[in-house]
């Protein structure tokens, strides 16, 4: 298994004095998986069911080698 870097941008509506709006963030997660597309898979599976919009902008590899605990 590698590490890879998912960034994701979510796109959340504000209600605003003005009215409601659209706010974009980008989050970074590492993924464990054997390939890019799987920590894509991955990604998306864990956004299943979230009520916000979401894109995965990237999928990168990382280079942690090993993550201790």
């Amino acid at each position: 298994m590698s590490y890879y870097v998912a960034r994701v941008q979510l796109t959340e509506e504000v209600d605003t004095p003005k009215g409601t709006k659209q706010r974009k963030t980008s989050e970074s997660y590492l993924v464990e998986a054997l390939s890019v597309t799987e920590a894509e898979a991955k990604v998306i599976n864990d956004f299943r069911g979230f009520t916000f919009d979401y894109e995965v902008k990237s999928v990168t590899a990382s280079k942690i080698v090993k993550i201790l605990e």
